[in-house]
C-alpha cells in the first residue's frame, strides 16, 4: 500500500510540473527573492517547484529502498 501512495504522489508532482513546463508560466510567480541578472531571479512560487521537487525525490527514494521488502 505504501508503494503505491509514493508512486501517486510521484506522478502528481511531475504531472504538475509537466503542466508548468508546457503552459511556460507559473501560476503565481510571487514576488524575486533573489536577483541572479537583471532579467533572472529566484520567485516565491520557485520555492514551491523546489518543495515539489524535493517530496518527489523523497518518494522515489522510499520506492526504492522498499523494493526489497515483502509487502502484506
Amino acid at each position: 500500500m505504501l508503494r503505491w501512495l509514493l508512486a501517486l504522489v510521484v506522478a502528481g508532482v511531475l504531472s504538475a510540473f509537466a503542466l508548468l513546463l508546457l503552459t511556460g508560466r507559473y501560476f503565481e510567480e510571487g514576488p524575486v527573492l533573489v536577483r541572479l541578472t537583471t532579467t533572472h531571479g529566484v520567485h516565491q512560487g520557485d520555492l514551491y517547484v523546489v518543495s515539489g521537487w524535493a517530496v518527489a525525490v523523497l518518494c522515489v527514494l522510499g520506492l526504492v529502498l522498499s523494493a526489497g521488502r515483502r509487502s502484506r
